[in-house]
């Protein structure tokens, strides 16, 4: 094994091709940590909440292209590792298109046997970029996780202050009936 262990989000819907893949991780990585997501949503979700190290995408999904998957995680994630790895690309201007908007490479499914050879350099160099970004992502999730409960807070708070504004409410139309009833 070259790598000892990455967080690798993959973004693919046929349940074959997450085995075939999966089986050529597991050929360069030692214990890969391997989410798989197929939806906008849930790909927007691992990558907040799991912070992948590395992003392996379908270009052709049911729900959304790998372009707009591309962009998503280009917003989330700019530094990640994102490759396309699907049949679909064999238009080169596609291909081209793709490394223009931000992946870092794309491979084809065509030679599967094969792919943990052409993903070796992208994992090789993510281990040896992964102590400098598990201290940045350990700071993310610190981040993530104030702001989580800064916004749990803010919900209490609010419902708490409306809560007291009812009571003051309550409170004045109390002292404007026992003013009324001394007055007369």
């Amino acid at each position: 094994m070259d790598v000892e262990s990455l967080k690798i989000l993959l973004v693919e819907d046929n349940a074959e091709d997450v085995a075939l893949v999966t089986r050529q991780i597991q050929k360069i990585v030692d214990q890969p940590k391997i989410e798989i997501a197929t939806t906008l949503d849930s790909i927007k979700e691992v990558v907040n909440s799991f912070i992948p190290n590395i992003i392996l995408c379908d270009y052709n999904l049911p729900t959304c292209s790998g372009m707009e998957v591309l962009e998503l995680c280009r917003n989330i994630s700019p530094a990640t590792t994102f490759i396309f790895v699907t049949g679909t690309i064999n238009d080169e201007e596609l291909a081209a298109n793709t490394i223009l908007n931000g992946a870092s490479g794309y491979l084809l499914k065509k030679n599967i046997n094969q792919l943990h050879q052409k993903l070796r350099p992208y994992f090789v160099a993510a281990s040896k970029n992964s102590p400098t970004t598990e201290i940045i992502r350990g700071r993310v999730e610190e981040t993530r996780e104030t702001i989580r409960k800064i916004e749990e807070f803010l919900k209490h708070a609010s419902i708490e202050n409306l809560s007291h504004q009812k009571g003051i409410i309550k409170i004045r139309e109390d002292l404007k009936k026992l003013k009324g009833d001394y007055d007369s």
